[in-house]
């Protein structure tokens, strides 16, 4: 082991050591890492941040940036309304969703389903009222099980069929790795959906999104032409709930109407009196293609507009609001905002949201264009609340949304553009169409988690190029003299693991396939078993947020710390070595 190894492994080993430690922040310490294997030399000063232009620090933040486009075109919404179900119990989530990951992530790139079913996950634990943390974990780690199945599922699989190709002249078909994949993953489905969740270690500091968002009265209208008109209003309570909305009243020609408001037959220009949080409110707004206003009120509010944004307000006894309505003050005309709420404590309004007199103290939702808000709020004299990233869905653009994910997704799977152009085309598409503001554009990405990457890269990569891996492959090599083919199968899915949670999967692939093949002619064996097994540990990244892109993904929206992963990730990569040796021995034989 020369001098340029040993600072290497000693690097890896004091930021693996102060990552579980947690004193630090997990991007400070990676940099501080990059920046010192610089001045030792180790990492040449020409590639020292290359990490941050490779394409796994690129997918990650174009995937968060994706995923913040699939979650404002109301995309998200209406996977949750069909698929997911905010009353079940978490394991019962947990299951249904890993369920769901495992299959997509099987046809499609795995990052590409979790960049789908990840903010689904996040919506339904607001509604749920817990921690998300608490389920985008085993969310990540079904997807990148499901992955395991197919060719396209995951990068280890396609580069390790390419090198076959090279060595052996034949490449692996589609579903080769699905008789071993898929039986791992299906085992490690269960594991995660019934043991693994409850290894997650539970913070009360943990973030709950939503809990905190003060429920208004608030009115939505019908417009002309809407599929509610001719509807009771009663039937609409399953819609509702499902958005957590109560539903507490109808206005017809301005009026109030009173009574039973269940049994009311909706009718074009009705506006539905509401309670709800600003994010429900949205919700339900998009899946029943309600109005803000009525007509006038609403091309006021669009015209010229860059798109629309919601602010909260309290109302202080000097504002001009006070005392007035939204109406009488010309709110609309004069600054082209709608108040679609008022949260009054302790006091019930009865009449129409613009028409009732705002009090001291109220807190006003109030709906602006885009930019806007901090004018509107100047005009009016109230105090705006800390912005809580409340948002407009454009749910008129949801098919269009999804659309251009999937074609992408499709390009990028059967190898017609490179995943991270075609991530890229996307977010460009959603900006043009207005789907997501591009002001807000880099908002969405975590960047400690891309400096993380960025860091990590290229010491994994100066590993590599000082025959850091080359040495643990002879050592392997050497170790397992005499073992039986079981025995050596384990070591190289072992020794791939710990790889592959160093490095990112993709290289990891790279270097242990062909290592698995030398073993292979060493000991004058079919090289498949051994290609199989590197497939399935590459793969299996499950000990560290840095291994796979998908680990990555959750880290800043679930709220976890580096040492959060190997809890749930060690029992399950020792599951998958116990399953997939004898997976392997009976599907490909030696």
């Amino acid at each position: 082991m020369d001098m340029d190894q040993i600072i290497l492994f000693s690097l890896f080993g004091g930021v693996f050591g102060f990552l579980l430690w947690g004193r630090w922040r997990y991007d400070i310490v990676a940099f501080s890492a990059l920046l010192l294997g610089v001045v030792l030399g180790v990492v040449e000063v020409d590639n020292a941040f290359s990490g941050f232009g490779h394409p796994a620090t690129l997918v990650v933040a174009l995937v968060l940036i994706v995923s913040a486009g699939l979650v404002r075109s109301g995309a998200v919404y209406l996977i949750t309304r069909t698929l997911v179900d905010s009353t079940r119990s978490l394991g019962t989530h947990i299951t249904i969703m890993g369920g769901i990951g495992g299959v997509l992530s099987a046809f499609m790139n795995n990052v590409a389903a979790l960049a789908l079913l990840m903010p689904v996950d996040i919506q339904t634990a607001r509604k749920a009222g817990r921690a998300p943390g608490l389920s985008l974990m085993p969310l990540s780690f079904a997807t990148i099980l499901g992955g395991m199945a197919t060719l396209i599922g995951t990068p280890p699989n396609i580069i390790i069929a390419t090198i076959r190709e090279d060595s052996l002249g034949e490449s692996f078909r589609m579903f080769d790795f699905a008789p071993v994949g898929a039986v791992t993953a299906l085992v490690g489905l269960a594991f995660v959906a019934l043991f693994g969740w409850r290894l997650i270690p539970a913070r009360e500091d943990a973030t709950v999104q939503g809990k905190d968002l003060a429920p208004y009265v608030a009115e939505l209208t019908v417009p002309e032409g809407n599929k509610q008109i001719g509807a009771r209003v009663g039937e609409l309570s399953e819609a509702a709930e499902k958005s957590d909305v109560a539903i507490i009243g109808l206005i017809r020609n301005g009026k109030r109407l009173y009574g039973n408001a269940r049994n009311n037959v909706i009718q074009a220009g009705d506006a539905l009196v509401l309670e709800a949080t600003p994010d429900a409110l949205d919700e339900f707004r998009a899946a029943l293609s309600l109005a803000f206003s009525d007509d006038r009120r609403e091309e006021l509010l669009k015209a010229d507009s860059e798109g629309l944004d919601m602010i909260e307000v309290v109302v202080k006894p000097e504002s001009r609001i006070n005392g007035k309505t939204a109406q009488s003050i010309g709110l609309s005309w004069r600054q082209r905002a709608v108040v679609m709420g008022i949260a009054r404590q302790g006091r019930r309004i009865t009449s129409q949201v613009r028409k009732t007199t705002v009090q001291p103290g109220d807190i006003l939702l109030i709906l602006v264009q885009k930019d806007t808000g901090s004018d509107v709020a100047d005009w009016l004299g109230v105090l705006p609340l800390a912005d809580r990233g409340l948002a407009v869905t454009q749910d008129s653009k949801t098919w269009a949304a999804i659309g251009l994910f999937g074609a992408a997704v499709a390009a990028a799977s059967f190898g017609l553009i490179y995943l991270p152009i075609a991530l890229g085309i996307v977010v460009v598409a959603y900006v043009l169409m207005r789907i997501l503001p591009l002001q807000e554009l880099y908002d969405h990405v975590e960047w400690p988690v891309v400096v993380l990457l960025g860091s990590m890269i290229p010491l994994g990569q100066a590993l590599d190029s000082s025959g850091g891996t080359s040495l643990i492959a002879e050592n392997l090599i050497w170790l397992t003299d005499g073992w039986p083919a079981w025995a050596i199968l384990a070591a190289l899915m072992v020794v791939t693991m710990s790889l592959s949670d160093v490095l990112n999967n993709t290289a990891t692939a790279i270097v242990a396939a062909p290592i698995g093949i030398q073993m292979a002619q060493g000991l004058n064996v079919s090289p498949d078993p051994f290609l199989m097994a590197v497939a399935v540990a590459a793969s299996s990244a499950f000990l560290t947020p840095i291994g796979h892109k998908n680990n990555t993904l959750i880290l800043g929206p679930g709220g976890y710390r580096f040492g959060d992963y190997w809890r749930m990730g060690l029992p399950l990569e020792i599951l998958v070595v116990a399953v997939s040796i004898p997976a392997i021995l009976v599907f490909w034989p030696l």
